[in-house]
């Protein structure tokens, strides 16, 4: 049974929602206090986590409390996201998923479906190796030489994506899609931005490249 924590204070609109997740055999709590959210947690060790963002998108005390639960705990998130929100804004790309006002529950359901299949085929448990880079996807680790390597949650997607398929070249468009998802509103230069990083991140701890750059075309991990 999928268990489902809603950072936000309830609502009618929230509480039907909750109840129409109920329905379908999710597990659904709410918490809204920082406290009460990392107890909740710990106590309901949830699968996915709901937030709600409004026009404040960038400064949401619940976006900062779901961004770090995604790197600590490498939760999925899905955000209801209010029209005005996004005005001018890009989605978060802590983001996994999101609906806009009004929210629908039964498509809420169907993106909750799609994001729980997206960590479910993210859950294999085979160490992936490239001279002294190691991937740890159980442990959603990544060491070079042993040393571990600090990564943000998408830089750890990225990279392990790149790395289970050595030698392919990828568009930025196409990793936009597979790593941020197809409704990701950011345009392509969050590739390139998580890319730098990534290699300023790995490439400090080994004279090795790893992943290059295809002229006009995006990237690739080296064979």
């Amino acid at each position: 049974m999928p268990r489902v924590l809603i950072i936000a204070q309830e609502n009618e609109q929230l509480k039907h929602l909750c109840s129409t997740l109920k329905q379908h055999g999710f597990t659904c709590v709410f918490a809204y206090r920082p406290s009460d959210v990392f107890s909740k947690v710990a106590e309901l060790a949830p699968d996915l986590l709901i937030v709600t963002l409004d026009s404040h998108l960038r400064n949401a005390e619940a976006l900062e409390l779901a961004r770090r639960l995604k790197l600590e705990k490498r939760l999925f998130v899905v955000a209801l996201v209010t029209r005005k929100a996004l005005v001018g804004e890009d989605i978060s790309p802590d983001i996994d998923d999101f609906i806009v006002e009004p929210h629908d529950p039964d498509e809420l359901l169907l993106r909750m479906r799609r994001v729980l299949h997206k960590a479910r085929q993210t859950e294999s448990t085979e160490v992936i190796k490239h001279g002294d880079l190691v991937i740890d996807p159980a442990k959603c680790e990544v060491t070079i030489k042993s040393v571990p390597i600090e990564l943000t949650f998408k830089e750890y997607e990225l990279l392990k994506y790149l790395a289970c398929h050595k030698g392919r070249v990828f568009t930025r468009d196409a990793l936009l899609n597979k790593v941020w998802g197809y409704d990701y509103y950011g345009g392509d230069r969050t590739v390139d931005v998580h890319i730098r990083r990534l290699r300023s991140k790995i490439e400090a701890h080994s004279n090795q490249t790893y992943i290059e750059t295809m002229r006009n075309i995006g990237y690739r991990f080296k064979a």
